[in-house]
C-alpha cells in the first residue's frame, strides 16, 4: 500500500541530505556549481528520483552528472544513515528541465515585447478609419431616437402577441355571446339564452 505522506517526507528528506553531503564530503574536481532542485520516491519508498541543475556550459553540466554517477554509493549510504529507513531508496539524478523552460518562455516574451514595441512605433500618429468609439452614449445625439425606435418596436410586439389571446366564451360589452370554433355557443352561457330560442 502506498503511503504518499510518508513518500512525500522522505523526498525531502533526502533532498536536504544530498545537497549537504555533496556540500560537505564530495571533493571531485568534476561536480560544478550543482543545486538539488526537488526530489520524488515511489510509494514503495524503493526508488528515489534526484533533480539538479548545474551552472555553467554543457561540457561543465555533463563533468557534473559524471560525478553525481560516481558518488552515489557514498550519497545513497548517506542518506540511509540519516534516514534510518529499513530499505535505503536507490538514488537516480535527473537534470531539472525547469531552467531551461524558464529561459525558452523569457525568450518568448522578449520576442512579444518587441513585437508589441514594432506595432506601438507603426501605430504612432495613425488614426481610426472610423470613429474612436463607435457606440452611442446616453446624451449624445442621436441616442435618444434609438431609444424611441426601439420601445415603438417592444409595444408593437406585445400587441401582436397580445391579439390571439382573446378568450373563447365569455360576453363582450354588448351582451353578444362569444362563440367557438364552428359558431356553437359554450354549454353553460346563459347570458343569451333567450335570444337562441
Amino acid at each position: 500500500m502506498t503511503d504518499n505522506a510518508r513518500a512525500r517526507k522522505l523526498a525531502d528528506r533526502i533532498q536536504v541530505v544530498v545537497a549537504e553531503t555533496l556540500d560537505r564530503r564530495i571533493k571531485d574536481p568534476r561536480l560544478g556549481f550543482v543545486t538539488i532542485t526537488d526530489a520524488r520516491v515511489t510509494g514503495d519508498l524503493r526508488e528515489a528520483t534526484v533533480f539538479y541543475t548545474v551552472y555553467g556550459d554543457d561540457e561543465e553540466r555533463a563533468a557534473s552528472a559524471a560525478a553525481l554517477e560516481s558518488a552515489k554509493g557514498v550519497l545513497r549510504s548517506e542518506v540511509g544513515r540519516q534516514t534510518g529507513v529499513r530499505f535505503t531508496p536507490t538514488l537516480a539524478f535527473v537534470p531539472d528541465a525547469l531552467p531551461d523552460n524558464a529561459r525558452t518562455i523569457e525568450d518568448l516574451l522578449d520576442k512579444a515585447r518587441a513585437k508589441d514595441a514594432e506595432v506601438r512605433e507603426v501605430s504612432t500618429g495613425k488614426t481610426y478609419a472610423g470613429e474612436a468609439d463607435p457606440y452611442r452614449k446616453p446624451g449624445e445625439e442621436g441616442y435618444e431616437e434609438d431609444a424611441e425606435a426601439g420601445s415603438d418596436a417592444g409595444s408593437e410586439a406585445e400587441a401582436g402577441s397580445g391579439a390571439g389571446s382573446r378568450p373563447v366564451s365569455g360576453s363582450d360589452e354588448g351582451g353578444a355571446a362569444k362563440t367557438g370554433e364552428g359558431g356553437v355557443a359554450p354549454a353553460g352561457d346563459d347570458t343569451d339564452g333567450a335570444a337562441a330560442k
